[in-house]
C-alpha cells in the first residue's frame, strides 16, 4: 500500500499561485522614486498581505528598507513576531481587552480612536505597571474608527486628553483617505484636500499645546499616486509593492511601472467532446448548441475564484490562448471551451490571471466583471491554494 501522499505536493499540481519576490524590489523602487526623500514606507501586510503571504512579503519588504508594518489584528501581529519580524508593528484595527497583554508581551503598537478605549488600555497597563504604545487615529471624513475632527464635529479636546494618560505613550498620529483614488470627480478632490487640511489642523493644534505626537502618516496607495508631494513621515501602501492597484482603469496623477508579483494557475483535469443538446454544470444553464471540446479545470469558488464570473464571458489562458469559462463555476472545478485549441490534455497548465506564453490576463478583468476591486479578488484566494515563491530564478 502506498503511503498517504503529501497534501501540499498534491495541491501544487491542482491549483496554486506563484509569487515572484524579485518583483517586490522593482515595485518598491518605483514607490521610493516618487516619495520625498525623508518619507519612509509602512508596509501594510494585513489579510495575509492581501493573499500573498504576510511573512514572505514582510521579509522581502525589510530587504527593501521597510522598517514598519501595519496589520489588522493582534493575531496578525503575533504571527509576524513569531516568524522573525522584529520591526515596529501597528495594529490598525480593534484589539479586545482580553488580548491587551499581548500588546505588552510582543511590543505591538495599538491604534486608539476614542477615550473609553484609551481608559481601558491605561487601566490595564497601570495594573501591570507597564506602558502601552499607541498611534492616535483621527477621523477626518472616512467615518470608521477615529476621533472625529472634520467639518461636522471637532473633538480636538478629546485628542489632547490621550496624551495625559500616564501609562499610554503616543508614538504616532494618522488618518485615512476615503476617495483619494478619485481625480476626475471634483467633489472628491475637494473632499480629499479637506481631509488633508483637517489632519494638518489637528497637528498644528497639538503643536500649539507642545504635545509630542510622534510620527505622522496619511497616504494609502492612491494617496501616494495622487498626492505624492505630501511630506509626512510614512506612507502606507498596501497594493503597490504587490504590483497592482485596486483598478487599473482608474486615472492617477502618477503612473508607476508596477509588475504584478502573483500569477494564479491550475491544471486541466479532463478534456472531452460534448454534443448538441447537452447541458453543462449545475443549473443546466449552459446549453451546447453544436459539437464542442470542453476542458475541466481544477479550480473553483472554494479556491477563491468568484462564482459571479460564471457564464459571463470570463476567460482563462491555456497555451497562451484565451478560452471562455462556460456553465456555473463549481466549488472545486470549472469548465472552459477549448474547441479552438489544438492538443489540450489532462495536466496542461491553466493561467487564471497572469502571463502565459507572452499573453497576459489581468486580475482586473476578473474584478471588473464581478463589480469589485482587486483588493477583494486577491483576499478571496483560499488558504488551501498553496503559495509558491520564486526568487533569483529559484
Amino acid at each position: 500500500m502506498c503511503a498517504y501522499p503529501d497534501k501540499t505536493l498534491q495541491s501544487n499540481h491542482r491549483c496554486w499561485v506563484e509569487i515572484d519576490l524579485d518583483k517586490v524590489h522593482h515595485n518598491m523602487q518605483e514607490v521610493y522614486r516618487i516619495l520625498p526623500s525623508s518619507t519612509k514606507v509602512m508596509g501594510i501586510v494585513k489579510a495575509n498581505a492581501y493573499g500573498h503571504g504576510d511573512i514572505a512579503i514582510a521579509k522581502e519588504l525589510q530587504e527593501c528598507g521597510v522598517d514598519f508594518f501595519g496589520v489588522s489584528s493582534i493575531d496578525e501581529a503575533i504571527w509576524l513576531r513569531n516568524n522573525g519580524i522584529q520591526s515596529q508593528i501597528l495594529i490598525l484595527g480593534y484589539t479586545p481587552p482580553c488580548h491587551f497583554q499581548y500588546l505588552i508581551d510582543y511590543d505591538i503598537i495599538q491604534t486608539v480612536y476614542q477615550l473609553e478605549y484609551v481608559e481601558k488600555l491605561n487601566a490595564f497597563a497601570r495594573e501591570r505597571n507597564k506602558e502601552i504604545h499607541v498611534h492616535v487615529k483621527i477621523d477626518t471624513g472616512m467615518g470608521r474608527l477615529g476621533f472625529q475632527c472634520n467639518e461636522k464635529v471637532w473633538n480636538i479636546e478629546e485628542v489632547k486628553e490621550v496624551f495625559f494618560y500616564p501609562f499610554i505613550k503616543v508614538k504616532g498620529i494618522y488618518s485615512h483617505f476615503s476617495v483619494s483614488d478619485s481625480l476626475l470627480n471634483n467633489d472628491d478632490v475637494i473632499y480629499t484636500n479637506q481631509q488633508i487640511n483637517y489632519y494638518n489642523r489637528v497637528l498644528e493644534q497639538l503643536e500649539e499645546c507642545q504635545l509630542e505626537y510622534g510620527i505622522t502618516h496619511l497616504q494609502n496607495s492612491y494617496g501616494i499616486l495622487n498626492y505624492p508631494d505630501l511630506r509626512y513621515d510614512y506612507v502606507r501602501p498596501g497594493l503597490l509593492h504587490l504590483g497592482v492597484t485596486s483598478n487599473h482603469n482608474i486615472k492617477t496623477k502618477i503612473t508607476l511601472d508596477l509588475q504584478p508579483i502573483m500569477t494564479w494557475k491550475a491544471n486541466v483535469s479532463m478534456v472531452k467532446e460534448v454534443v448538441e443538446g447537452m447541458t453543462l454544470s449545475y443549473g443546466r444553464n449552459f446549453h451546447v448548441k453544436q459539437r464542442m471540446k470542453v476542458a475541466t479545470i481544477s479550480c473553483g469558488y472554494a479556491d477563491g475564484y468568484p462564482r459571479l464570473a460564471s457564464n459571463q464571458g470570463m476567460e482563462v489562458l491555456i497555451h497562451g490562448q484565451r478560452v471562455k469559462i462556460i456553465g456555473n463555476i463549481c466549488m472545486d472545478q470549472m469548465l472552459v471551451d477549448v474547441t479552438d485549441i489544438v492538443d489540450v490534455h489532462e495536466g496542461d497548465e491553466v493561467v487564471l490571471f497572469g502571463e502565459s506564453e507572452g499573453n497576459v490576463l489581468l486580475i482586473d478583468e476578473i474584478s471588473t466583471l464581478c463589480n469589485t476591486i482587486n483588493n477583494d479578488t486577491l483576499c478571496q484566494i483560499s488558504n488551501r491554494v498553496p503559495r509558491i515563491y520564486k526568487k533569483s530564478n529559484r
